[in-house]
């Protein structure tokens, strides 16, 4: 009998796809369409900002994803929209069964848009083999805002990432100008996880990229006076604020914090924390 972890679901792969689009009707955005296949769900728009920002809930019943699975989510916002995309808790990406679980994640915005790419954190348990892609187009006045965080083995309950891979690839253009290029590798165990010049041996990191309007300087210091283990570049119109530690929730509070800093800034709107970030 093949011995499985505890908290691992066993089924058939899922081959889950999301497409949403969202459109400005004066001033209102709307979500115009919603279509998906599979395990991947937004139940209703919410507006708990009222109607210029359309909040989706990206919903992933099973709860985790094991080997093989796929999930593709499509996003547009057209012109003026404004759409916030979030998720209701931690991701959580299960121990590989000799598959690997692959995410993509597109999203597009047109002329003076705007998108904000907020899911809460994931989690890989040891001996997950996971592929992440993610590719933004932006048109050349639109706005953006994302975020991930990736948290290694479940530090509380004494494991660790000592096994399987992660590989990310993300690409932000605006304008159809590549702006923003990032791939790499992470080996559970292997030499990135350790060097100073990878993650030093952290099991937390989180990145949070925003293109618009650069920050100040007052801005930046402010942010990185938020938590020691951040940090915090603005190049031209790319921002991006880096953290690197060992507590989930430090690290939530630091990206968060951050964000809120910089919505108002690039966005133009105050930055109440989303309800479900609480639950």
């Amino acid at each position: 009998m093949r011995d499985c972890h505890p908290t691992e679901p066993t089924h058939s792969a899922w081959q889950a796809s999301l497409r949403l689009r969202f459109a400005d009707d004066a001033g209102t955005t709307r979500l115009m369409e919603r279509v998906h296949s599979g395990p991947l769900r937004v139940q209703k728009p919410l507006y708990p900002e009222g109607t210029r920002i359309c909040h989706a809930i990206v919903v992933h019943p099973p709860g985790g994803v094991v080997g093989g699975d796929r999930l593709s989510v499509d996003v547009a916002a057209g012109a003026a929209a404004h759409a916030f995309l979030t998720s209701p808790g931690a991701a959580k990406w299960y121990r590989a069964n000799g598959k690997v679980s692959r995410q993509a994640v597109t999203i597009e915005a047109g002329a003076g848009a705007a998108v904000e790419w907020m899911p809460q954190e994931a989690i890989f348990f040891n001996g997950a083999h996971v592929a992440l892609e993610q590719r933004v187009d932006l048109a050349a006045d639109a706005r953006y805002i994302g975020c991930d965080i990736l948290c290694l083995g479940r530090r509380a309950s004494g494991e660790t990432f000592d096994s399987g891979t992660i590989t990310q690839h993300t690409q932000i253009r605006r304008g159809g100008k590549l702006l923003w290029w990032e791939q790499g590798a992470l080996h559970g165990g292997g030499a990135a996880m350790h060097s100073p010049l990878g993650l030093n041996g952290a099991s937390v990191c989180a990145t949070l990229v925003g293109i618009g309007t650069p920050a100040g300087g007052a801005l930046i210091d402010a942010m990185r006076a938020l938590d020691p283990a951040l940090g915090v570049s603005q190049v031209k119109s790319v921002f991006v604020a880096r953290y690197l530690g060992h507590d989930s929730e430090s690290a939530r509070r630091a990206m968060f914090g951050v964000w809120q800093m910089l919505r108002p800034h690039l966005l133009g709107c105050a930055a109440p924390l989303p309800r479900i970030w609480n639950t």
